[in-house]
């Protein structure tokens, strides 16, 4: 079964005017998928595109290059990666998109599946799966505004029901979205109950543009029976990636996992936050890394502490070293307790 994988995802796919020549992608996750993690990802290979953090488009007009958290890249990249933004007024998300494209990444995404409560009181992100009309308005302000592929992030909605997704699918491919990325998840659930993937299906169904499949694949194995009980055009791969950053590469056929890679990417890891963030920032989002990277341990919880409780860079270093010292036993599959 693993071994049609590659086949299907080593296949060119046509995005607007553009065409990528691997249908797996990752997914837009903030403080996880940032310029330090796609280096270390771009190292592995296996990817048709990358999508950065979700940045706020009120904010991107302001936002130096070389100084932003969020709104940054690596020259490498740029030809392919989508930067995705949030908020609820067309005018400024067309602004931001313009941007982003004279900056000359290659596509937009727009958030409109983000359910934190801090993004949604500002009438963003999931939140305007409530008010269908104005996300509407939002995509064609920003088809308007840019010729790059325009990409839509979006969940089930508010209530679950298949109507609502594939309505709002409609609406989305009508106003100019290029492709979609659909989250089979109610708003509120959050990850509290699996994705309903039958869902992915009827939204596939109801648009030609090109639909990318989300949640819950964890390996070679769920990747293709998304693919195959769906037919979405190709996967966008979220949290696993960060798990096992050779993921991508090891589904394409590109790469094959020793003993020694856990050890290695755990440093290289910390290496690259060093040097694309402060020391405060860094530690920050290392933490974040080690929460997902924990799931590969049989004691993955003491790795997860461990890294939780230092209070610096060379503290971090040291409880690797110690950690790794000790050979820790490894899982075949992550402990999922970990993605919840």
């Amino acid at each position: 079964m693993r071994s049609d994988l590659p086949s299907q995802l080593n296949r060119p796919l046509t995005i607007g005017q553009t065409t990528i020549d691997c249908r797996l992608v990752l997914a837009p996750m903030t403080l996880l998928g940032h310029i330090a993690f796609r280096e270390l990802l771009a190292g592995f290979g296996g990817y048709g595109l990358l999508f950065g953090e979700m940045c706020s488009a009120k904010r991107i007009p302001r936002e130096a290059r070389t100084g932003s958290a969020y709104f940054s890249w690596r020259e490498a990249e740029r030809r392919h990666l989508v930067m995705q933004i949030f908020g609820a007024d067309p005018p400024a998300m067309a602004t931001a998109a313009r941007i982003i494209e004279e900056k000359g990444l290659y596509g937009v995404d727009l958030n409109f599946g983000c359910s934190v409560a801090t993004i949604c009181k500002q009438s963003c992100g999931a939140a305007l799966l409530k008010t269908p009309d104005q996300a509407a308005r939002i995509v064609d302000a920003v088809r308007r505004a840019v010729t790059i592929p325009l990409f839509v992030k979006f969940r089930t909605g508010w209530t679950d029901d298949p109507a609502i997704p594939v309505d709002l699918a409609r609406r989305f491919a009508s106003a100019g979205a290029d492709a979609l990325t659909f989250h089979p998840r109610v708003a509120p659930d959050r990850r509290s109950r699996p994705p309903r993937w039958d869902y992915i299906k009827r939204v596939k169904d109801a648009v030609t543009i090109p639909v990318f499949g989300n949640g819950d694949v964890f390996d070679e194995t769920d990747c293709l029976r998304m693919l195959k009980t769906t037919g979405c055009d190709g996967v966008a791969i979220g949290r696993m990636a960060i798990a096992r950053p050779w993921l991508m590469a090891q589904m394409v056929g590109l790469h094959s996992p020793d003993t020694g890679i856990y050890r290695r990417t755990a440093f290289a890891m910390l290496d690259l936050m060093e040097r694309h963030f402060d020391d405060r920032r860094a530690l920050r989002r290392y933490k974040k890394f080690a929460l997902y990277y924990s799931a590969n341990f049989k004691f993955g919880h003491n790795f997860y502490k461990r890294i939780g409780n230092t209070q610096d860079l060379k503290a971090v270093k040291g409880e690797l070293a110690a950690f790794f010292n000790g050979n820790p036993e490894t899982t075949t599959r992550p402990n999922m307790n970990f993605f919840l």
